[in-house]
């Protein structure tokens, strides 16, 4: 099946989860973000998950012993999972750079359900034709109302429905509190903001909730994405002129030796100096998507763009120490948030 570029557009905005669950015998039937309709156990023990996003779900509903596996990503490229999941690094990788299954090691872990990515569309069928267990393709797909559906959707699955009830209504109490201190903002103060991200200068997310929640506007928004299941355009540097965002966000999930494109390089190049963004000296790190979200660093995130946007609307407290208690919530671990940003580097970023 070719994909057009409008297809791919309405799949990267559709929810997590278009249906509603239905009990059938011996388990539960749900319709996933391809819209199919897989029969899953009524209480899965053994998991395999290779969506970063559905596997620190799972973990912050409590149920991360039931992972059989990891995948390649949050393995090697993940500075978060161990912060929040140090049993991870016990676990067998069960996918290879590709997230593509390692189908030996995923057949003898006897899992109950192997949780995929939307974004690889055709991965999902093969790997239920291969393994004969059910197969869910679930993503929040970028969109707050998608990951709060995964919430109740895996809790639904996992029986921890009251854990999924419950961090759902923290992430909706979290996020309500940051739209409301800046709601008083009007739209033409609004700042239009570009989004560097996944290690290029001209790779940009078309749809980027924290930034809106946060009183902000995307300079991409509009765009299409370049190819089925991704959230990112490439543009040219002649069209980032033209948009001349008022601020300029750098994704700052790397270590500082990691990154390709930093706040001080955008700052210096020459090729950029009359962009407002730069002229203004308002080009500063982010988080950022990282195979999707994290629950509890996209509200860290979105707080943080808050201020970044708004700083005289925006409740002047501590960040990693509020990220700490989010973090709590999340995962009840301690210190997480300050631990991250040790690693990031991030202390300074955040605290302006």
């Amino acid at each position: 099946m070719k994909t057009t570029p409008a297809v791919a557009l309405a799949i990267l905005l559709a929810p997590a989860v278009r249906a509603e669950s239905g009990q059938v015998r011996g388990g539960t039937t749900i319709v996933d973000s391809l819209g199919r309709r897989v029969a899953v156990p009524a209480r899965a023990e053994r998991i395999i998950s290779l969506e970063p996003e559905i596997t620190r779900i799972i973990v912050a509903l409590g149920a991360g012993e039931r992972l059989v596996g990891v995948d390649y990503f949050l393995r090697h490229h993940d500075r978060l999972f161990p912060l929040v999941f140090p049993a991870a690094e016990r676990l067998p990788v069960v996918s290879n750079p590709g997230q593509e299954l390692n189908y030996e090691e995923a057949i003898r872990l006897r899992p109950d359900i192997i949780f995929t990515s939307p974004s690889e569309f055709r991965m999902a069928e093969a790997v239920e034709s291969k393994m004969r267990v059910p197969v869910v393709a679930l993503a929040s797909m970028g969109k707050f109302d998608g990951l709060v559906a995964e919430m109740g959707t895996v809790g639904r699955l996992l029986g921890r429905e009251d854990r999924a009830a419950e961090l759902s209504a923290r992430f909706r109490d979290r996020l309500d509190a940051v739209r409301r201190s800046v709601a008083a903002v009007p739209e033409e103060g609004r700042p239009s903001v570009y989004l560097a991200f996944w290690g290029s200068l001209l790779r940009t997310p078309v749809s980027y909730e924290p930034v809106e929640a946060a009183g902000g506007r995307n300079a991409a928004h509009g765009l299409l994405p370049d190819r089925f299941g991704s959230a990112g355009a490439t543009v040219s540097i002649e069209r980032l002129l033209a948009l001349d965002p008022d601020v300029i966000l750098v994704q700052g999930n790397y270590p500082p030796a990691e990154r390709q494109v930093t706040v001080e390089g955008i700052l210096r190049d020459p090729r950029l100096g009359s962009l407002r963004a730069v002229r203004s000296g308002r080009v500063r790190y982010t988080f950022g998507f990282w195979y999707w979200w994290d629950p509890a660093l996209v509200l860290v995130e979105t707080i943080h763009l808050s201020r970044v946007f708004h700083p005289q609307a925006a409740p002047a407290t501590d960040l990693v120490r509020e990220g700490d208690a989010i973090f709590k919530e999340f995962y009840g671990v301690e210190g997480a948030c300050g631990a991250l940003c040790r690693v990031l580097g991030c202390h300074e970023w955040t605290a302006k």
